[in-house]
C-alpha cells in the first residue's frame, strides 16, 4: 500500500514548524499510478486508501499515563503496558494508528474521576510539551493525519487543567447569569487558551437538562433546568469554543439530567415521555448542533421512550435515527467512557463493535485498547462490522480534522491574559445571586471572619484575600460570619451565628440555612470569589437568578 501523506491534515496538529514536503517517490513504469498525496485528497478518498488497522485506529481514543509523549516513569509504563501493552504514549499512537487521545487527570472530589485512573496534566507548558509529541508521534505513521487530542475542561467540579489558565466558573454560574453574550466570550477565551496547549477537542457543553430532582452527577456542571435557557446558553458556549479553533462536543446525548442515577455505576433509567424528551432534553443539543458542534457524545442512558432497555451510546435508533436523522448532525458521534459499568457489560471488542453499529464514529476509553481494536477488525472479518458503517465514521473524523488544519494555533502567552481575566469576569459578576438578603449596600459591616467546611481552605483562603482587597476588615475569629459551602457537602453544617452563607455549587442546600443573608456562586473559581468579595461589600449588587429551584426560596432577592 502506497503510505498517504496527510499534508492537508498537518496543520491541525498544532505545531509552530511548517508541515514537511512529503518525500517524492518514483514508481517503476510498470507499477499503476500513484496515488495522490492527502494534501490533494479529500477525506473519502483518503479513507479508500488507508488500511484495516488504520481504519480501526482512527476510530479509538484511550487515554495514557504519563505526562510526556517519549519519556515517562516507571509507574506510567505499567499503567500503558496494562491496558495497551506499550511503555509510552506515543509508542501507543504509533502501535494502534490512533485517531485520538484523550488526556485525564484523577481527582478525587470529581464526579468523573472514577474513569480516570490516570493523571497527565500538570501545567500548560507541560500539556503543550505533551501534545506535541503526541502530534510528532502521529506525523510517522501512515498517512500522517493529526490526533484528535481532547479533554473534559467543562469547568467548575469538573477541570483537567486547573493551573496558569484562566478558570471560568461551573456552567450553571453562566445560567444563572442568563447572558450569552457574556458565555460566549468567557469560552472563546478557554477555547484560545485550549488550543495554545494542543488541545483541539472539548467534550463541553454539558446541554443536559436538570429535572426538578436535580442530579448529582450532573449537578452544576449544567446550565440549569429551563430548556430554552440552556438552548440559549448551550449555543454560545459552542460558538465561543468553536471559534477559537476549538471542537465542542455536546454531552451526554440524548439528556442526563432527568435521572439520578449515575452512569459510572450502573445504567440509569430516564422516564420521559417522549414528548417530554423533545420539550425538556432535546433543545439544547439541538440548539448546539445549530451553532456548528462538532462532536455529540453519547451517554450511557436507558432513555426508556427512545428506545427501552437499551443504553443510547448502543442504541441504532438514539444515535442514528434520532441525532442523525431526525437532528440533522452530521459531525463525529463519540461515545462516553467505555470503561464505565453500562459499556463494560460485554468483552471490549464486542462492546466496540456495538457502538459503531449503533452509529458512534469514535470510541472513547476502551478498557482494553487491544482487545477493542482487535474487536473491530474481527468484526470486519465476520461481517458484524460492515466496512461501510467504518468507512462512514473514518471519513467524519478526517472531514473534523480538515475543518480544524486551517486554524492557527496561538503561543502560550494567551493563558492566563487581562483580556481573558476581563471576559470571565464579566460573567461572574453577573452570576452572582442573592437569594435572601438586601439587595443595596453591603450586606455585612464591620470585621468579617471567613469559615469553610472541610476541604475547602483555597477558597476561604481566596475570600479573605478577595474582601480584603474590597476594602473589608477579616480576622481569623470574632468578625461577623461568612461561610462557605462546596461540592460534595450534604449539609449546611455551621454555626447559626453566621451572617452570610454561600454555596459554590448548585444552591439546593440553601433551604437549609438559617442566615440573614444567602447567596450562591455556583463555583469556587477565584474569579467567582472575587465578584463574590465585590457584593459582600457592596461594591457591586448581584444580578443572578438562579436556574433550578431552590425550595421556597426565590430565584432571587433583588
Amino acid at each position: 500500500m502506497v503510505p498517504l501523506a496527510m499534508v492537508l491534515l498537518l496543520a491541525a496538529c498544532g505545531s509552530d514548524e511548517p508541515a514537511p514536503t512529503p518525500p517524492q517517490v518514483v514508481a517503476p513504469s510498470s507499477a499503476p499510478p500513484a496515488i495522490a498525496p492527502t494534501a490533494a485528497l479529500e477525506p473519502a478518498a483518503a479513507v479508500a486508501a488507508m488500511s484495516d488497522a488504520d481504519l480501526a485506529g482512527q476510530v479509538l481514543m484511550p487515554y495514557a499515563y504519563g505526562d510526556g509523549a517519549t519519556t515517562v516513569d516507571k509507574l506510567a509504563a505499567a499503567g500503558n503496558q496494562s491496558i495497551a501493552g506499550v511503555d509510552t504514549p506515543a509508542e501507543m499512537v504509533a502501535k494502534f494508528h490512533l485517531g485520538g487521545l484523550i488526556l485525564v487527570a484523577f481527582a478525587p472530589d470529581d464526579p468523573t474521576g472514577a474513569t480516570n485512573p490516570a493523571t497527565n496534566v500538570d501545567n500548560p507548558q507541560q500539556v503543550r510539551a505533551l501534545t506535541d509529541g503526541l502530534q510528532t508521534a502521529a506525523r510517522q505513521l501512515p498517512g500522517g493525519a493529526p490526533l484528535l487530542i481532547g479533554t473534559d475542561q467543562e469547568y467548575g467540579v469538573v477541570t483537567r487543567v486547573r493551573t496558569g489558565v484562566t478558570l471560568l466558573p461551573a456552567a450553571m454560574a453562566f445560567g444563572a447569569a442568563g447572558k450569552p453574550a457574556l458565555t460566549k466570550a468567557a469560552w472563546g477565551a478557554a477555547g484560545e487558551e485550549l488550543a495554545a496547549m494542543g488541545i483541539n477537542l472539548n467534550f463541553a457543553p454539558v446541554a443536559d437538562t436538570l429535572g426538578p430532582q436535580g442530579n448529582a452527577v450532573i449537578g452544576s456542571r449544567a446550565f440549569g433546568g429551563d430548556p430554552a435557557t440552556n438552548a440559549a446558553q448551550t449555543r454560545a458556549a459552542v460558538q465561543g469554543l468553536e471559534g477559537a479553533g476549538v471542537t465542542a462536543a455536546l454531552k451526554h446525548f440524548p439528556g442526563h439530567g432527568h435521572t439520578t442515577g449515575d452512569s459510572h455505576d450502573d445504567l440509569p433509567i430516564v422516564k420521559q415521555s417522549a414528548d417530554q424528551w423533545k420539550k425538556q432534553d432535546r433543545p439544547p443539543f439541538e440548539s448546539g448542533i445549530d451553532a456548528g458542534a462538532g462532536v455529540v457524545m453519547s451517554g450511557h442512558l436507558d432513555v426508556e421512550s427512545l428506545d427501552k432497555g437499551v443504553a443510547a451510546t448502543f442504541s441504532h435508533k438514539i444515535m442514528t435515527d434520532v441525532l442523525r436523522k431526525d437532528l440533522g448532525f452530521k459531525g463525529v458521534a463519540i461515545t462516553d467512557a467505555m470503561n464505565m459499568a453500562p459499556a463494560m457489560k460485554w468483552p471490549a471488542g464486542e462492546a466496540a463493535v456495538r457502538a459503531l453499529n449503533a452509529g458512534n464514529d469514535m470510541l472513547l476509553m476502551p478498557p482494553d485498547l487491544t482487545a477493542a481494536r482487535d474487536g473491530i477488525l474481527a468484526g470486519l472479518q465476520d461481517g458484524s462490522l460492515k466496512r461501510a458503517r467504518l468507512t462512514e465514521a473514518v471519513t467524519r473524523i478526517l472531514t473534523l480534522k480538515k475543518r480544524q488544519a486551517a486554524k492557527p494555533q496561538p503561543a502560550l502567552t494567551t493563558l492566563d491574559s487581562p483580556a481573558h481575566h476581563q471576559a470571565v469576569s464579566a460573567a461572574d459578576a453577573a452570576s452572582i445571586t442573592l437569594l435572601r438578603g438586601a439587595c443595596g449596600g453591603p450586606l455585612i459591616t464591620g470585621p468579617v471572619t471567613v469559615t469553610a467546611s472541610d476541604g475547602r481552605e483555597t477558597a476561604r483562603a481566596t475570600l479573605v484575600k478577595a474582601l480584603q482587597e474590597a476594602g473589608m476588615t477579616v480576622q481569623a475569629a470574632g468578625g461577623k460570619i461568612v461561610h462557605l459551602v462546596g461540592y460534595g457537602d450534604k449539609t449546611i453544617d455551621l454555626s447559626p451565628d453566621a451572617a452570610v452563607t454561600v454555596i459554590m455549587d448548585t444552591p439546593y442546600l440553601l433551604t437549609q440555612a438559617k442566615s440573614p443573608a444567602l447567596l450562591a456562586t455556583y463555583s469556587s473559581s477565584p474569579l467567582s470569589l472575587q465578584a463574590l468579595a465585590a457584593v459582600i461589600a457592596g461594591k457591586a449588587k448581584a444580578p443572578g437568578r438562579s436556574p433550578v429551584p431552590v425550595g421556597k426560596l426565590p430565584a432571587t432577592a433583588c
